[in-house]
């Protein structure tokens, strides 16, 4: 995909049209880094490296905000969790451009931390000779345990530069050509007896001599597959045990340290904004639960009609909802918080003259294709001579890598402008702490009554009801400033587990003495809200 697509014409599906290119492509790790640097000359940016990957590359975080950033509430904003979606990084980067040049006011009352990128070492293979889509890092990893790390990996048998599709025909195969399009494949449906024609595999041959097509890759423990939420233990990519790597380290020892954080947005292939989370009550009652909480699926259901309002594109066959050990779930089922992601972008769906659609999404991908022009997306199958099928038609072909789930690079800035305003209003909606109808009531005898109702005014609640349940979410403190020798009911420091949406509470007191009394709540992911009264 280094040369971008060759043509633009009217794109129906997003509103889309052709202009003259800026910038062919997606940046380097040199050109992004420089572009982060720049961000962080503004007064209101810092950026960081966390730490270094195996590969030597800098796992970036970025904060965003005015005055003391750390004491007001956060959004995190993620991208990078899977090398190949190259899409995720540019998102975040954006994101922090747009942060500053043209959102000051935003920053007055939220804190944005941004994690660009979090698999510099696969988003590397984006730009290298041969291109494939990459989701570990380069730590060495014996991944069929056989003693020796990475020796059955991709390799280019056409010599095209890219790792594509093998197809085999073999009266064992379990897939078949499309009915839809003949230049994709689809498994052969065995409940209504088909039999398949094609074994499919990556591009690829047995190099180790063990009977297996790369099942020990050059590449190591991918980021978006080694968290500790349904971690899945003994599988390739994802290591012997959950946070074993650098990034994954470094990242979550910096995230605990961050109270503030009320919600995370992550741009990856996992979606619950266009689609948002189904709660499944035996689910939700495991003693590990594995089933968004009621509340909180009311919440997304909110915040996913949000989105569907501010972003153009319809998303299409979308049902990625998330997969064991990554970071979008842990981000919710183990740090507690709002958790937020999308692709960003979806191939639309394409319906032709007839108005009828395709259900197979790589047929769908290339009649949009086609329809538009492009003749450098597919490659045509071609059949080659491989050493481990002798006597069998082996062929290499299939759509080309990144092209599903990354748009051309110069329609990135209109993906990455709406949802920077998708962004803006969730920040908009942060939990809000007031105290309101403030009373002192004199009872005698140097006794005075004071009450104040504690209100949060937003849409979303102090806490998820998952945290709500977590530790790792502060409760709401409320502070009187006063000795305890003047308290004579009520508490001088009190605990609120929450408050929900545009809910208030009544808070009362009676103190001895004269004077002011000053009253603080809050907490460090909703802010700290005071008010004063004379006794």
């Amino acid at each position: 995909m280094k040369k971008i697509l060759l043509t633009w014409a009217l794109l129906g599906g997003m509103g889309w049209t052709s202009g003259t290119f800026a910038q062919s492509d997606y940046p380097t790790l040199s050109q992004a880094t420089q572009r982060l640097q720049k961000v962080a000359t503004n007064s209101s940016a810092e950026l960081k490296s966390l730490t270094k990957t195996a590969g030597g590359k800098d796992i970036w975080v970025m904060k965003i905000g005015t005055g003391a950033m750390d004491q007001k509430p956060a959004i995190a904003v993620v991208g990078g969790v899977e090398g190949f979606h190259v899409l995720s990084t540019e998102l975040a980067i954006q994101f922090a451009e747009k942060l500053v040049s043209e959102h000051a006011a935003a920053l007055e009352k939220t804190t944005f931390y941004i994690f660009p990128n979090m698999s510099p070492d696969a988003y590397e293979q984006y730009h290298a000779a041969l291109k494939y889509e990459r989701r570990g890092n380069t730590v060495p990893v014996d991944h069929d345990r056989d003693g020796t790390p990475g020796d059955n990996g991709y390799t280019d048998l056409n010599g095209d530069g890219m790792i594509t599709w093998m197809r085999v025909e073999s009266p064992m195969g379990e897939y078949n050509e499309s009915k839809e399009d003949k230049r994709v494949l689809e498994k052969a449906d065995r409940s209504k007896g088909e039999a398949g024609k094609y074994l499919v595999y990556k591009e690829s041959k047995d190099d180790d001599k063990d009977g297996k097509l790369a099942e020990d890759l050059k590449e190591g423990i991918a980021f978006n597959r080694s968290l500790t939420y349904k971690f899945p233990v003994f599988q390739p990519l994802a290591g012997d045990i959950p946070v074993s790597q650098n990034e994954s380290r470094a990242m979550l020892d910096y995230l605990f340290e961050q109270w503030n954080i009320f919600a995370f947005v992550t741009f990856s292939p996992s979606n619950n904004l266009s689609t948002p989370l189904k709660f499944n009550s035996g689910d939700a009652k495991k003693r590990v639960v594995t089933s968004i909480l009621e509340k909180d699926q009311a919440i997304n259901a909110m915040v996913s009609g949000i989105y569907n309002e501010t972003i153009t594109q319809k998303a299409f066959q979308q049902t990625n909802q998330g997969t064991d050990g990554d970071f979008f779930q842990w981000a919710y089922f183990h740090f507690a918080r709002l958790s937020f992601s999308t692709p960003g972008y979806w191939v639309p769906e394409y319906k032709g003259a007839d108005g009828k659609g395709k259900t197979n999404p790589e047929a769908n991908y290339l009649a949009w294709a086609d329809s538009l022009g492009w003749a450098d997306s597919f490659v045509p199958w071609k059949e080659i001579q491989h050493p481990d099928f002798p006597g069998q038609k082996v062929e290499i072909g299939g759509i080309k890598p990144f092209r599903t789930v990354n748009p051309p690079y110069e329609k990135v800035a209109e993906i990455a402008k709406e949802h920077t305003a998708f962004i803006l209003k969730l920040a908009e909606m942060q939990p809000k702490l007031e105290l309101l109808n403030m009373k002192a009531e004199a009872l005698g005898n140097g006794l005075t009554r004071v009450t104040v109702d504690l209100f949060n005014n937003s849409a979303l609640p102090t806490h998820s009801e998952m945290g709500a349940r977590s530790r790792w979410l502060r409760k709401i403190r409320i502070d009187l400033d006063a000795t305890p020798d003047k308290i004579v009911s009520g508490d001088k420091i009190k605990l609120m587990d929450s408050l929900g949406a545009f809910e208030k509470t009544t808070l009362s007191w009676i103190i001895r003495g004269t004077g002011n009394v000053t009253i603080k709540a809050g907490a460090p992911h909703t802010g700290i809200t005071s008010a004063t009264v004379k006794l």
